[in-house]
């Protein structure tokens, strides 16, 4: 059940979902996130992925989710990557391409001679002076820079661990510019997935562990949310929230006991 329910619950016709923290942590399901999300589809609720991981290529993604006991559809999945090539192909830009190597293979149809766009997703171990130091000179000579997300850090199966953020806000304080993200909590992203289901945003619940990326962002697109108590959650952080009428919960399977409860909500129509 929910510890605080959403606003806008009996309104709630389908789910987007985060991926790490969510359904996962590490190499590790969370534990019932698997009958949690088989409970969703049988009540009749739509379910979209929403994620800024981009350490992996969507077919990675789906095959990694596959082995943890998930079965998610590759056009059900919303990413900062997708978004970024669309732009770039519709733009006909020459990105310089900050890429975890898996990730690579997706942007392989571009051309990357002289660039005219810094196009940054998470390296990991990959970052290291020499890439900061190239893109840095791109920018510097008048290039924009276009990011897959802006979260500070997640949560492995050894711990919390840097992520794409930090990066970012270094390049924009030695280039004095500013980002473009294109991951959450970006509404365009938020919106892609509603979109694909034919609904409205209040009609849509996020639930993610990310009280900017996934809350703040999700309602600041006019949708309804919830913050897990799971993956890179810290106590508090529901106190963080800029934005009105979030809901908490302790996980996935939470949620889902929550909107399928009609005492929650007697008065909501069916999906």
């Amino acid at each position: 059940m929910f510890l605080q329910p959403p606003s806008g619950l009996n309104a709630i016709r389908a789910v987007l979902l985060d991926l790490s923290g969510v359904l996962y942590v590490g190499d590790k399901a969370l534990p019932g996130a698997a009958d949690a999300l088989r409970r969703l589809h049988s009540a009749g609720y739509p379910v979209r992925y929403v994620t800024n991981t981009t350490r992996h290529s969507r077919s990675r993604i789906v095959r990694e989710m596959a082995a943890l006991g998930f079965s998610i559809q590759p056009e059900h999945l919303a990413t900062a990557p997708a978004a970024i090539h669309a732009r770039l192909q519709a733009e006909g830009r020459r990105p310089l391409l900050l890429l975890n190597p898996d990730l690579a293979p997706e942007f392989a149809d571009l051309p990357t001679e002289d660039p005219d766009v810094v196009v940054m997703g998470d390296m990991g171990e990959a970052f290291d002076y020499a890439h900061l130091n190239g893109a840095f000179r791109v920018l510097m000579h008048g290039a924009p820079l276009w990011v897959m997300g802006l979260n500070r850090y997640f949560r492995e199966g050894d711990g919390l661990s840097l992520d794409l953020g930090p990066f970012v806000r270094a390049l924009e304080f030695a280039a004095d510019v500013t980002a473009e993200n294109f991951g959450k909590p970006d509404p365009r992203l938020f919106h892609a997935a509603v979109a694909d289901l034919g609904l409205q945003p209040e009609e849509v619940l996020m639930v993610g562990d990310d009280v900017t990326a996934d809350v703040d962002g999700a309602l600041e697109a006019g949708m309804a949310a919830c913050l897990v108590q799971t993956g890179k959650y810290q106590p508090g952080d529901e106190n963080l929230c800029g934005h009105p009428g979030a809901g908490l919960a302790g996980d996935l399977a939470d949620v889902v006991d929550g909107l399928l409860d009609p005492a929650c909500h007697p008065e909501r129509e069916r999906p």
